[in-house]
């Protein structure tokens, strides 16, 4: 074998580990790290990821925290989760007439709905798989996204179940804050990453959470 291909080969081979140890620093890197960009390769999975020589900057902030008490007269369990479509907000039920408010994003027009879930799952950092819908309707999106600055799930995802199974529809964060207070996601609820990982420490796995 000459010197190039045998430079090719090494090539080949270390390339995607620096690459996956790029993903695990971009995700794990607190907020002050000065790191200025990512990189990531093609994983060799259908659709790709992203490709070798696209970059986005690893966000130096977790956003912005707008977690508030407020007055909140309701007849539910504290720790219940209440969501509302039409105002953009998520509270969270302390329990004598108040409430810990947030501000969200939800679905837009034709993805929005209403019920009573539960909290069914946690992730930190969670990888994302777009739904088999949401692909037949972006056939561009890749069929994996690792953590990191490219995931729209952001720092944490709290995985909404009903009777056992999993709804597809999460509340999470996201490396954009800029989208948030909108009409914009496929039926999730999107809050700032500094909110979701304040909210993700106080919320057990089994907590009902009701969308109106």
């Amino acid at each position: 074998m000459t010197i190039s291909g045998t430079i090719a080969k090494l090539t080949a081979t270390i390339l995607p580990v620096f690459v996956i140890l790029g993903v695990w620093i971009a995700q794990a890197a607190p907020a002050s790290a000065q790191a200025t960009g990512y990189q990531a390769q093609d994983f060799g999975m259908p659709g790709n990821v992203v490709r070798v020589g696209e970059t986005k900057a690893v966000p130096r902030s977790h956003g912005p925290v707008s977690m508030q008490i407020v007055e909140y007269p309701v007849n539910e369990t504290p720790g219940t989760i209440i969501i509302s479509n039409d105002d953009l907000t998520l509270h969270r039920v302390l329990g004598g007439g108040k409430a810990e408010l947030y501000k969200i994003s939800v679905g837009r027009d034709g993805f929005r709905w209403s019920g009573t879930t539960y909290i069914g799952h946690k992730a930190e950092w969670p990888a994302w798989r777009p739904p088999a819908a949401m692909r037949a309707r972006q056939p561009s999106l890749p069929t994996y996204v690792p953590p990191g600055p490219y995931n729209p799930l952001g720092a944490r995802a709290l995985y909404l179940y009903s009777g056992g199974a999993d709804t597809l529809y999460r509340i999470h964060g996201t490396n954009d804050s800029g989208s948030l207070g909108g009409f914009q996601t496929s039926g999730c609820f999107r809050l700032s990453n500094a909110d979701v990982m304040a909210l993700f420490q106080k919320v057990p796995v089994g907590t009902k959470v009701i969308v109106r």
